[in-house]
């Protein structure tokens, strides 16, 4: 099992240069979470062939519009595709209003159910199951603001097969023997799992940074993760006009990288004013080597 993910916008407050406002694609075993969704979202979908109907669950960071004006556009979408699959937005409270009141207006009743889950202050569990725990934390921005962090758990050992079946190790055990367990025969012979087992694959994780001030409390949060998705809204030179509207600059970004200790990271929301962006790249790299432009339609697999 890996992670796979596709970016479907990397632009800042508007769409410029080609580039979408803010939203991704994150899969893990074949399950599609979608994070954020601003405008024009469900068009790079079907650009880069993400069917909405295997959606089910979508995290919405913060209630600016290039965060989630595309979101009312893809939920009328499921819709008229005959969608009947509960749906569960992970959001602030506000957005059901903003949503219900659409529907209100134009006398939609939709054909499926939207469960709500709506943010606590503070560091929180959002969702688990047994292969995946999704954690939500605080950003600083001008409006409340939620970073989300997706961890696979541990995964079973894998058994040795020809060492299990030499021992007579029944298969109602095996799962024992994953689970970590030592095996004992009835006449008391211990046969210890790590010569019986090897070691799984390393557990993988995907953090996903919004709209924030630079901010080293997130630091433990995010220490040792695989990849890093951080907002670089401007280059280093505008740090004032990145700390007036609650961003980060690209070397910022690469400093928190650099002291999470972080495997990869990827920049991106950035402003309009860069068509060009290469130098915020550069400016990364100048203090965090394994990073990547959140180039619309690339998929990172990690």
């Amino acid at each position: 099992m890996s992670f796979e993910l596709l970016i479907l916008g990397s632009s800042s407050a508007t769409p410029a240069h080609q580039r979408n406002p803010a939203a991704q694609v994150l899969t893990f075993n074949d399950k599609n979470y979608l994070i954020d969704c601003g405008e024009a979202t469900q068009m790079q979908m079907q650009r880069y062939k993400v069917k909405a109907h295997r959606i089910d669950k979508i995290f919405i960071s913060h209630l600016h519009g290039d965060h989630y004006l595309g979101l009312m556009g893809l939920l009328s979408s499921m819709h008229l595709q005959g969608r009947e699959r509960e749906l569960t937005i992970y959001c602030q409270p506000e957005l059901k209003d903003i949503l219900a009141l659409q529907f209100q207006v134009s006398d939609t009743a939709l054909r499926f159910v939207i469960n709500y889950q709506f943010f606590t202050p503070g560091t929180e569990v959002l969702f688990e199951d047994e292969q995946i725990r999704v954690i939500a934390f605080e950003l600083n921005h001008r409006v409340p603001c939620k970073g989300f962090l997706f961890c696979e758990k541990p995964r079973q050992r894998n058994l040795i097969i020809e060492k299990v079946q030499n021992a007579g190790i029944p298969l109602d055990f095996y799962q024992e023997l994953k689970a970590g367990k030592d095996y004992c025969d009835n006449n008391g012979l211990v046969f210890k799992n790590k010569d019986l087992t090897i070691d799984p694959p390393a557990s993988k994780s995907y953090a996903y940074c919004s709209d924030t001030l630079y901010q080293e409390s997130l630091i433990p949060i995010l220490k040792g993760v695989d990849l890093l998705y951080h907002e670089a809204t401007f280059m280093h030179d505008l740090l004032d006009r990145a700390n007036e509207t609650y961003h980060t600059t690209s070397l910022q970004a690469g400093q928190i990288a650099s002291k999470a200790q972080v495997k990869k990271l990827i920049i991106g929301h950035f402003s309009a004013r860069y068509k060009d962006l290469n130098p915020l790249l550069e400016e990364t790299k100048s203090v965090f080597a394994p990073v990547y432009l959140a180039e619309e339609g690339l998929v990172y697999n990690f």
